[in-house]
């Protein structure tokens, strides 16, 4: 019994390379990707000359919409902007010299995520807790509470407990 060859498993990875790249498939969208991930190899490089690599991780960046020389950082949070906003003149000179040609960068702190999270009801969770021992956990109580002397301590929290959890 003669099967046909297996493709091979490059051949289709290329042709979807080729199918990104194509003007007419997803051709932009593989082009700004690669330039993004330019951008961000070029912006980690500047920071670490100006010994601010720490903060590389935390900065998304892109290019302002409209202008294509107005460089757009997206920070976590406002001590990084501000200390962003000192270097400003240091990072545009660094990032120009590798060859990135930016005239402004705009520092912006990413907004905080919604306050009103969906929560599950509350009195649906209550209601759904059981309310008392099963009949194993009674008969093992039980049984300990007759192993205890009458007058422990403990044989009077352990009645105390059975009493109050009744199913």
């Amino acid at each position: 019994m003669n099967f046909a060859p297996k493709p091979s498993r490059n051949k289709a990875a290329h042709e979807w390379l080729d199918y990104l790249r194509d003007s007419e498939g997803l051709g932009g969208v593989l082009a700004k990707t690669e330039h993004l991930a330019k951008l961000k190899t070029h912006l980690n490089g500047a920071l670490a000359e100006l010994d601010l690599e720490h903060l590389s991780s935390k900065i998304v960046a892109g290019w302002r919409s409209g202008s294509q020389n107005e460089l757009f950082l997206l920070v976590s949070n406002a001590s990084i902007a501000s200390r962003l906003q000192q270097i400003l003149p240091s990072l545009i000179s660094e990032l120009g010299k590798r060859g990135v040609v930016c005239e402004a960068i705009k520092v912006r702190i990413k907004p905080a995520s919604a306050p009103w999270e969906v929560q599950p009801n509350k009195a649906q969770v209550r209601s759904d807790r059981p309310r008392g021992f099963n009949s194993a956990a009674r008969a093992s109580w039980e049984s300990l509470v007759e192993k205890l002397p009458p007058e422990s301590d403990l044989r009077k929290a352990v009645e105390r407990l059975l009493q109050n959890k009744v199913k």
